[in-house]
């Protein structure tokens, strides 16, 4: 059942939860994420990145994604994630994204203001939602850039300002965490999130939610988390299969490692998804 941002996110209020939101730049990807949401019976948010584009064309997989989602047995919200060029967003519109996530936190304060509120605009004719963020990252998307100053802890007041004046309906705020494999166990600012949650009002958005502990991922959708992007921990373990199947012995077929790391992939989704919505 494909449906918008707004309304999964709507959920995950309600029930005072979060939503995972899962990169798919592959069938397995995809088929792991949409096969543990429909045995657990939970909404999901299946993502695709601008920087996947080499690894998955959206004019590929795009589609494919809104298929399975108004295929799927679960609400699903087929979401655009980190884009930094507006005519990359208007492509996913186009073809049924019903959510997009602007990034333009590397952009000057006000350059960010203008170019989101584009973004709402735009997504509005479509009837899609709109994240954005605000602050970065210990480490940029796609976990190779990293910070040196590190994270840049993101300012509730400027966090109200600017979901005043862009009119989002969900925002990404920075609050210690980063992306790709954690090297050293990260220092969040949970504090921070109940603040923010409480002056902006909307839903809030972990990036870098892969490698969080349980307890700290309990503790932020308390504090008013209501997605969880994940994608590191769950593509490792795919290769981690990959790995173990290889060191077993002769392998023919490379469907049968895809496979394997199809399955290993949809345990780890499960195991975060339960977390996510307090099974």
């Amino acid at each position: 059942m494909l449906v918008t941002l707004n309304e999964i996110l709507a959920i995950a209020t309600e029930k005072n939860c979060a939503i995972g939101a899962f990169n798919t730049p592959n069938l397995e990807c995809l088929n792991a994420v949409l096969d543990a949401a429909e045995r657990l019976d939970v909404p999901v948010i299946i993502s695709h990145a601008e920087l996947h584009e080499p690894v998955a064309p959206l004019s590929v997989i795009g589609p494919v994604m809104v298929q399975a989602a108004k295929a799927s047995k679960v609400p699903v919200c087929v979401h655009l994630d980190h884009c930094e060029t507006l005519s990359y967003m208007e492509e996913a519109l186009k073809m049924g994204f019903t959510g997009v996530m602007y990034d333009g936190s590397v952009l000057p304060y006000e350059e960010n203001v203008k170019n989101t509120c584009t973004a709402v605009a735009m997504a509005k004719q479509y009837g899609a939602s709109v994240e954005a963020e605000i602050g970065q990252l210990a480490a940029r998307e796609g976990g190779e850039e990293e910070n040196a100053a590190g994270p840049v802890y993101t300012d509730p007041d400027l966090a109200q300002t600017f979901c005043r004046d862009t009119g989002i309906d969900a925002l990404a705020p920075s609050f210690g965490t980063a992306h790709g494999i954690y090297k050293s166990k990260p220092v969040l600012d949970l504090e921070r999130v109940k603040v923010i949650a409480e002056k902006t009002g909307l839903p809030l958005v972990m990036h870098g939610g892969s490698g969080v502990s349980d307890e700290d991922y309990r503790i932020a959708i308390r504090n008013g988390i209501r997605k969880v992007n994940y994608y590191s921990y769950m593509s490792k373990a795919g290769v981690n299969a990959v790995k173990a199947m290889l060191a077993q012995g002769d392998v023919t077929f490379y469907h049968d490692l895809a496979l394997a790391a199809q399955k290993a992939m949809e345990a780890d989704v499960e195991k975060a998804m339960r977390v996510f919505a307090g099974l």
